[in-house]
């Protein structure tokens, strides 16, 4: 699920806390990511990016509030680091998030918008040091906790919250950029470092840190979306590979199957095992179980059509036939009936998607 509810929580929230240990002084630095606080969905439809939806019937700036009130007083001052595109489906998030800051006027927030994908386009990922130049300042100001035997030395006094649409790839690697920026600060002041000196000098603890933060990514991603985390290789290894391009695209395959045809089923047993949905005495008796669903005649018509269509195309392509004309007929027809089923079905995508059956089902006969 996306977005927040009329309570100000919002899906996928996760506090991720970076925690070191050196002569018996321990320090801290603590991240959060959550989706887009605004009242918004995105069901899956058979396509490969599912426009996002805003509702237009909630009043997104009363669950706004209530979100940031609970963030600010957990956490303090907050730079809300927003890595959507700013272009296509995702504009809307990107504007109506700024919007909602804009309309909260709260001095204890700051919006930072970063467009991930364009400035980072081509492998051209040095570019993120843009957005980590533009909240150096804040780093710097947030600090980090410390504390030495039973005394306290420093306090974080702020946070960094950083979304992108799931709060998984390109999110993982901005919070890993900024964990490594505070601990070599940590460093610095623990004399582990000098001043300007990069932990990349030593091989073997850059290896160990860069993989703690990817094995985090795919903790978040596996649990999410159901696949490891995407870009890793960079988080790994500090620079994109082919290797992990081609990793990134099975991954993605996965995501796509599990998006459209199983996701439905997992928000339904999480609704039933949180209490979100409530089974009635009489259901499945007097009264019809959600979960049983009346298919529509497209779903059985259409991909038989389909089978059928791109069977006879490829006869016609594997048979040969004595007139050539007459075999291109063939297989332009039977090739052209099987776009033509196709594309019928990626129009009618909701028909075929397993999509949550209790809670949404409830929320749309109340």
């Amino acid at each position: 699920m996306r977005g927040m509810d009329s309570e100000g929580h919002v899906a996928n929230f996760v506090e991720t806390e970076q925690i070191i240990e050196f002569s018996g002084i321990k320090c801290s630095f603590v991240q959060t990511r959550g989706s887009v606080p605004l009242h918004w969905s995105q069901f899956p439809d058979l396509s490969y990016k599912p426009r996002p939806v805003i509702s237009t019937s909630h009043n997104h700036l009363d669950g706004f509030q209530r979100h940031f009130a609970t963030q600010v007083f957990h956490y303090g001052k907050q730079v809300l680091v927003n890595l959507l595109d700013q272009k296509g489906s995702e504009l809307k998030l990107v504007d109506g998030y700024g919007q909602m800051v804009k309309n909260l006027n709260n001095n204890q927030i700051r919006y930072e918008p970063f467009d991930f994908h364009k400035e980072c386009r081509k492998m051209q990922w040095h570019r993120l040091s843009v957005l980590t130049d533009r909240v150096a300042e804040d780093l710097k100001s947030f600090g980090y906790f410390m504390i030495h035997d039973s005394s306290v030395v420093s306090l974080q006094t702020g946070i960094f919250r950083t979304n992108c649409i799931d709060c998984l790839d390109r999110t993982n690697v901005v919070q890993s950029l900024l964990a490594k920026k505070s601990l070599l600060d940590q460093f610095n002041k623990l004399g582990i470092l000098a001043v300007g000196e990069d932990f990349d000098s030593y091989p073997s603890f850059a290896s160990v840190f860069k993989n703690v933060w990817a094995d985090n990514a795919d903790v978040c991603a596996k649990q999410y979306a159901g696949t490891g985390a995407l870009k890793t290789d960079f988080t790994r290894t500090g620079k994109r590979t082919v290797l992990g391009a081609l990793k990134d695209g099975y991954n993605s395959l996965i995501r796509y199957f599990l998006n459209n045809f199983y996701d439905g089923y997992r928000q339904d047993a999480t609704d039933l095992l949180l209490g979100n949905y409530e089974v009635e005495d009489t259901e499945g008796q007097t009264k019809p179980s959600p979960l049983r669903q009346e298919r529509d005649w497209k779903f059985y018509a259409l991909p038989a059509i389909f089978v059928v269509a791109f069977s006879m195309c490829i006869i016609s392509i594997l048979i040969p036939d004595e007139h050539p004309s007459e075999q291109a007929m063939y297989v332009l027809f039977w090739g052209g009936a099987s776009v033509i089923t196709l594309g019928c079905i990626y129009y009618y995508g909701q028909e075929f998607v397993d999509r949550p059956k209790l809670v949404q089902g409830k929320l749309k006969t109340e």
